[in-house]
């Protein structure tokens, strides 16, 4: 897995994997981290689960996760301040 550092933080890919029996990390997949989530792919509730899970994880507040790419898509780009 590749972590950026960017002029606003780190930034780094995750790969989400929406319905899962329970929130957790599951490793690395194709250069990304792995993520699986509760929250299904409707109305953007697995991208806030996602920044809500990553938030807890990191130790930051969830406004310092931003989406940069791929809020459509399983794979996203993450931008984390800080």
């Amino acid at each position: 897995m590749e972590i950026k550092s960017t002029a606003q933080g780190v930034s780094f890919q995750v790969r989400v994997a929406p319905r899962a029996s329970q929130d957790r990390l599951d490793g690395e997949f194709q250069g990304a981290l792995k993520v699986r989530l509760t929250a299904p792919p409707v109305d953007d509730r697995a991208n806030e689960a996602l920044r809500r899970f990553l938030a807890r994880c990191l130790h930051v507040a969830p406004s310092a996760i931003t989406i940069v790419s791929g809020a459509r898509s399983r794979t996203k780009l993450v931008s984390i301040a800080g």
